[in-house]
This record gives C-alpha cells, structure tokens and sequence, in this order.
C-alpha cells in the first residue's frame, strides 16, 4: 500500500545523502518534497500541515547541520515525525477483564466486518489464547450470519445459535448470557452495516451498546476507501464512541492517506490491520513498525515474530545441529522452501526487509515472483530419496527425467542444484569458526537488534559486508555471502550482481552468454 510514498521518500533521502553537510536550504527543499509526497499519498491536509511544522523545528537545528551523517539525522526525524502521526505506542485491545471481555463490531456495508470478526477470533485464541464467541446481529444482510458460522468453525470459535425470530437487541442479551453461562472469555459481537451512515444503524449501534456494555467498540474501516474511511470513522466516534480502528485490506494497492491520517483526524487508535484474505491474515497495529516500513527501514522484529509462528522449535534445533555438522542435503532445502512459504513468501518477506525498496526494481526485472519457489519444490519432489541425500547422482539423464516429471526444463534443475550446492558450501562454512565470526559481525557484535540502529530503525548503520565476505570466503561482490544461504531456501539474484540481506532470492530465467 506504501510504495509509492515509500518510493518517494527514498528519492528525497538519497539525494539528502549525497551532500557533505545541509545547509537549511537543503532542509527546506527535502521537506518540500516530503510535504508533497505526503499529500500525494492522500493524506489529510491538516495532518500534513501538523507534521510539516512539528519536523521543520527539529530539522533546522544545529544537530542536523553538524551531524557527519545529517541526511539519516533528518530521516530520523522525519521518522518520529511519522511514529507520532501514527500514534506514537501500539495499544493492545482490553481483553484481560473479567471475562466475558465484550467486543462490538461497527462499520458500514462491505468493509469487512463480518470476516475481520473471524479474523478476530483466531488473532485472540493465538496470540492472547481466549476462549472465543461469535454472535452475528446482522438481521439485514442475507447470509451474513451463515458467512461468520462458516469463519468460526474454521477459527474453532464458538457460535451463538441463529434465530430469524429475534431483533438485534435481544440476539445480544442472548449472546452475552451463553457467554457467562459457558465461560467463555470473549465475546465479538458482528452487527448489521448499511450502505452510508444513517440515523437507524445509529440508534440500533447504540442501544446495543446500552445493552451489552462492550470493553471495545472496533470500527472496520476500509483502507482502500481513501479519505472516505477517515470521515466515516469520525462520523462513527462522535455517535457511538468508538475505541478502535481496524483497518482493513492494508494489503491493497490504495497511495495509504487513510491509514496515516485516521489517527489524527478521528482521536481514536488503530489497533489492528487486515493484511491478507486468509483468516490468520490480521496484525496487530505498531506505530513504530509501520513507521519503519514506509521509510525502508524493514520490520525485523515482524519477521522475527513470523518465523517464531511458523517454525517449529524442534525443526529448528535439528536443522541448527545439522548446519554445525555441514550436514545440508536436498530434503533440509525443501523444508527450508517449505518454511519461506509459510512465513509468507518472498512477498511478505521482502517488505519486512531493511534496505530492499531500493531492490524493488531489480527484483521485478528478474522476475522472482512466489510461483519460483513452487517450481523448485516441483523439481525436488521429482528426486528420488537417493538423489536427494546425494546430489552427486544426477547426471545427464536423471535430470531429464527430473525435468520431465516437475514440468520444469533440464536448464531450470540445473540452476537449482547450483543454487543448492552454494548453499551446503555456505552451510558449512557457518559450522566452522569463520562462520561463527562471520556471523557474529552480522549481527552486530552479538545484538540481534544492534544491526538495524536505535530501535532496529535506522538501517544505515548495518554491519560491514566487506569484512563478512572475507570471514566467509564469499565471492567478489561483499553481499554474496548473505546472497547465497541466509534465509530459509533462497538463493542469490540472478548472474549473482546483486546479494541483499534477503539471504538469497531465486535465480531469474538466465539469458544466452556469447561464446
């Protein structure tokens, strides 16, 4: 959703970076460029104007114009700036009540009430582990209460038994008494939207509330609306008194005003963001975070937190004690593959990666894409147990015989054992103590977060590649050594030009070579 902005913060920053020392000239102008970059994303006119004056004051002082490095100074600032637009400190949704905890559910038709409720529902068993109810009071909207039965039996949630005969109100008395009665620690209560606001959905909104006592009033407001979804939100609060913001398909491909905006406009906080149509696709909202990612500065600490999910404890240690060993064979490379994938893909991994907007470019070009990784689990299931242990038995043949079955070319299966092969060497170059330098340098004389600067924010101050490459006996280009065997199942980008802290992508599609 931020790319564009992004992209455009980039440029302004770069061009800062250039420079010996900023003159307040220099300030004035990139702070130009960042108030235009702002209200091309769409957000709210007076939220750019308190941003622009609150940044300027800190801009201009002596600290940036001494600093050796004062375009990351003004990035910082402009960083902050954003953390206080946004919110300043995530707030966690009051759930650790006396039980049961009351949710409600608000918005308008087509926001994405019903299935961010479902969402809800397993965000809180995972994360928070509640016993969890949903009840559906959308009296309006025909399957509505059939859609949030289908979400619950998948979130494993319990369901408030349907009745046509009941009014939204008494739905809700009856909810909340199965709620107590079975000891359940949530309650989300799903209500009837309407195509705009009007005064009926209010009054039913509040007599709800009356009734129910919620400890939250959530409104699920869509992102791609634009400037819509802010005055909405407002129109809600000064109604019904929300407490929440979710922000829903954050995902998309709207310029994110409203996002930025929601918080200054409205007064209330966005706790959560829908970042994805799958159930388990909801996070919850960090300032800081979000922050980090608009100005490229990755979101480690998300990464991380989706490794932890998706990863088991045991797989880990046996593939650490078997990367000690330099034992790395073909079926720890289609676990690893295997493990990408549910952590999201390359997709989801890229953008919580600090520095890589300014690959976007080459990444697109190449044409890396999800679909490689399929591809190459295509190429490694058509092995034989043999062949995978012992990559040294495909010859000539067995590789046609690979292609045919995966219904990939013999060029494709090739590329992919070198790809693997440069991963065992780098595996057991890790095992040795080199690479336990080599890997303590990486991550900044042992602080996992010492890398990425203050906070994990400022990715100017990432370790020094050069110096890894020579520990890891990596090639000429000082980014190899991450570029082939860092994170689970990639490998370097193609020709091998260009490494990253990605940790190695798929190579692209490889082109003729003069003879």
């Amino acid at each position: 959703m931020f790319d564009s902005l992004k992209d455009k913060l980039q440029s302004v920053f770069s061009g800062l970076g250039k420079r010996g020392a900023l003159s307040e000239a220099d300030v004035d102008a990139a702070l130009r460029e960042v108030r235009l970059a702002l209200l091309d994303a769409d957000v709210a006119l007076p939220v750019v104007k308190n941003f622009m004056a609150s940044i300027r004051e800190q801009a201009v002082g002596a600290t940036v114009l001494k600093s050796v490095r004062p375009d990351q100074q003004v990035i910082k600032i402009v960083h902050d700036g954003l953390v206080a637009m946004l919110g300043g400190e995530a707030e966690e949704l009051k759930v650790d009540v006396t039980p049961p905890a009351v949710i409600l559910m608000a918005g308008l038709q087509g926001s994405g009430k019903t299935t961010t409720a479902g969402k809800l529902a397993l965000h809180l068993q995972n994360k928070h582990r509640k016993k969890v109810m949903l009840a559906s009071l959308d009296m309006t909207r025909p399957a509505a209460r059939e859609q949030l039965r289908a979400l619950g039996e998948q979130a494993a949630a319990g369901i408030l038994p349907e009745s046509d005969s009941e009014t939204p109100l008494q739905l809700a008395r009856r909810a909340l008494k199965m709620a107590q009665l079975k000891a359940y620690d949530v309650l989300v209560l799903d209500t009837a939207g309407r195509l705009s606001i009007d005064d009926a959905l209010m009054t039913e909104l509040r007599e709800i509330k009356k009734e129910t006592n919620p400890h939250e009033v959530l409104l699920v407001a869509d992102a791609l609306t634009g400037q819509d979804a802010v005055n909405t939100a407002k129109a809600f609060h000064d109604q019904v008194g929300v407490t929440g913001i979710v922000m829903t398909r954050l995902d998309g491909d709207a310029r994110g005003g409203a996002a930025l905006s929601m918080r200054q406009v409205t007064g209330c906080p966005v706790k959560l963001v829908g970042v994805g149509e799958k159930l388990d696709a909801l996070e919850g909202f960090d300032p800081k975070r979000l922050a980090g990612r608009i100005l490229d500065m990755g979101d480690v600490v998300a990464l991380v937190e989706k490794a932890a999910e998706s990863i088991a404890e045991e797989e880990a240690m046996r593939m650490a004690e078997r990367m000690a060993k330099g034992k790395f064979d073909m079926n720890d490379f289609l676990t690893q593959l295997r493990q990408l994938q549910k952590m999201g893909g390359l997709g989801g991994l890229l953008g919580m990666l600090p520095g890589i907007g300014k690959m976007q470019k080459q990444i697109a070009a190449a044409g890396i894409d999800d679909s490689m990784i399929k591809r190459q689990e295509a190429i490694i299931l058509s092995m034989t147990r043999k062949e995978r242990v012992s990559v040294g038995l495909l010859n000539a043949s067995r590789r046609k015989r690979i292609a045919a079955g995966s219904g990939t070319s013999v060029q494709e299966v090739n590329r992919l054992v070198k790809q693997y092969q440069d991963m065992a060497r780098m595996m057991k170059k890790m095992g040795s103590k080199a690479g336990a330098a080599g890997l303590k340098a990486l991550m900044g004389g042992g602080n996992p977060l010492a890398a990425a600067g203050e906070g994990g924010a400022d990715s100017a101050a990432l370790p020094d590649m050069a110096s890894l490459q020579q520990q890891l006996g990596s090639g000429s280009n000082p980014l190899a050594g991450l570029g082939r065997g860092g994170l689970p199942g990639l490998g370097g980008l193609p020709g091998g030009k260009v490494g990253g802290p990605l940790g190695g992508l798929p190579p692209g599609p490889r082109r003729g070579r003069k003879k």
